[in-house]
């Protein structure tokens, strides 16, 4: 296995993680601004790499596995942190939905590139829309601004919605496959 740019920007998201969570808990006024620092970067590096990866033409199986990893940890780890925040039903209910969705879809993905004629699921237009709802609302929410926080709960509501579609969206897929293999 070669390593290249786009797949040391990946493995770069992961482990700005553990300092992602560090900076979520220091206690000053300052932490929260270098914890959206953080998950902004990690937010580009993720375009970033999947850019370089296709300009360059060093799109890897292994590139794509570990890109698909490495948005899984950060955003699951940022919805828990955000959950640990606010100690509400409905985040914690919407970031379960998301968490659930993204495990689900995930495990989709591995069995059809596995069993099935088919080795991908194209990425629809709402799932990049749900993509960016997630990441709005997690940047508003992680900034522990109480004026904000209306604005980023709503985000995550609609990206919740988007989320419960897009799984819908990729069950069908599957199960049109399943029926008509």
């Amino acid at each position: 296995m070669q390593f290249n740019l786009p797949i040391l920007l990946t493995l770069f998201r992961i482990i700005m993680v553990p300092f992602f969570i560090l900076t979520f808990y220091l206690p000053f006024q300052s932490a929260s601004f270098f914890c959206i620092i953080l998950f902004i970067a990690a937010s580009l590096t993720d375009w970033f790499d999947g850019f370089l990866a296709r300009r360059w033409k060093q799109t890897t199986k292994f590139g794509t596995f570990l890109d698909i990893i490495a948005d899984k940890i950060m955003i699951i780890t940022a919805l828990i942190l955000i959950v640990d925040r606010f100690h509400l039903w409905y985040i914690t209910l919407s970031a379960s939905i998301i968490i659930i969705r993204e495990m689900l879809i995930a495990f989709i993905r591995a069995w059809i590139a596995e069993f099935t004629p088919r080795n991908v699921i194209l990425i629809s237009k709402i799932s990049k829309i749900k993509t960016s709802f997630q990441m709005f609302s997690l940047i508003i929410l992680l900034c522990k601004n109480i004026i904000a926080e209306e604005i980023g709960f709503n985000l995550l509501f609609t990206a919740t919605l988007l989320t419960f579609l897009t799984m819908l969206q990729y069950l069908y897929i599957v199960w049109r496959d399943i029926i008509n293999h």
